[in-house]
């Protein structure tokens, strides 16, 4: 409180542009917004919230949503709470073989959470349940470990030895032809691990797939996927590109961020 007085001192009005460090209840954020005669948010922190705000509250149809990433436990509250808004949701990633794994299928030494199969058992039935596509992949490109040298083979069935690094070519084809279909995308984590070339095609042709969609709204957020799009060099064609790592992740939980719940009541 004290150092939020010290700030607030220096000003009458206090805009917050950092829609970055919205989700964090911090003297810079949130304190000052109390000891400022007035409180603003700035053109970047409304174009964020404008986007966001407008796929979750009411999205154009077909909604899909793509997550990748490495941790279906770090995505929970994300998928639990686009499952009752989107039309058809993608995984990617090595989450995806938790899933996979859960469906009974083989997925040699791939990252798995084992302590999280029986709660991606219950996101699958949620989804048959609320009738969303729910899209995994169905081919992988897959290695002995993760190395830049590493002999690659893409495979439908995973053997014991080997471990999922990308999504296969016919999983792009799935994934793509969904993407296509969309009015609203939201794309949330890499399909691979895309720093390194051997496992980055996947997550770069979804990206072109994203991109190629111009009659729809694009939604790109988290450090991975911003990284991806831009690497394929298909930025300029995604609709919005979120500064928001942790702060898009909860406002898609359908959290209240600290930084902008203080904005509000301070108008």
């Amino acid at each position: 409180e004290k150092f939020a007085k010290q700030l607030a001192s220096l000003a009458d009005f206090y805009v917050n542009d950092a829609f970055g460090t919205a989700h964090r209840a911090h003297a810079s954020t949130v304190g000052i917004t109390k000891f400022v005669q007035k409180s603003a948010a700035g053109l970047l922190m409304e174009k964020e919230l404008e986007y966001l705000g407008r796929a979750m509250s009411h999205p154009e149809k077909p909604f899909i949503a793509i997550l990748g990433g490495a941790k279906v436990s770090d995505k929970i509250a994300v998928i639990q709470s686009l499952l009752i808004k989107v039309d058809s949701l993608i995984i990617g990633g090595a989450m995806a073989y938790t899933f996979l794994k859960a469906q009974g299928q083989p997925v040699g030494k791939s990252r798995v959470e084992d302590d999280k199969l029986d709660l991606a058992n219950h996101i699958l039935q949620a989804a048959k349940k609320r009738n969303v596509k729910f899209l995994l992949p169905v081919d992988h490109v897959v290695a002995n470990h993760i190395d830049l040298n590493a002999r690659t083979q893409t495979v439908k069935t995973i053997p014991d030895n080997l471990m999922g690094l990308d999504i296969g070519p016919e999983s792009v084809e799935l994934f793509s032809e969904e993407v296509s279909r969309a009015a609203t995308i939201v794309w949330n984590g890499p399909m691979g691990v895309f720093e390194m070339s051997p496992f980055a095609k996947g997550t770069f042709k979804v990206a072109h797939a994203v991109a190629d969609n111009a009659g729809a709204t694009s939604i790109v957020g988290g450090g991975d996927s911003v990284s991806a799009v831009k690497a394929a060099g298909v930025a300029d064609k995604i609709s919005h590109i979120s500064t928001g790592g942790g702060a898009s992740l909860e406002f898609l939980e359908g959290k209240q961020l600290p930084g902008v719940v203080a904005l509000t009541e301070k108008r």
